[in-house]
């Protein structure tokens, strides 16, 4: 499993967590639905900057983001 796919697992999992929807991050984050969605779904990598402020809408530090767990390396 690549970084892409692990940080769509996390991303889905820690804005389900928060019982946010996709439009509710892009709007926070001043991306569009498209472009979260997009991430969600391992069709596109965020760059530093998204990924910065993907974390910072959600309060999480970046690192939860792109972290492996026991979960992401099952698939691995």
């Amino acid at each position: 499993m690549d970084l892409k796919e692990v940080m769509a697992i996390n991303l889905r999992r820690i804005r389900h967590a928060k019982k946010l929807t996709q439009e509710e991050l892009a709007h926070r984050t001043g991306l569009s639905v498209r472009h979260v969605g997009a991430i969600e779904r391992a069709e596109m990598s965020a760059t530093v900057t998204v990924l910065g402020q993907i974390a910072q809408a959600l309060s999480v530090e970046p690192a939860e983001l792109v972290a492996r767990s026991n979960a992401t390396h099952a698939g691995s």
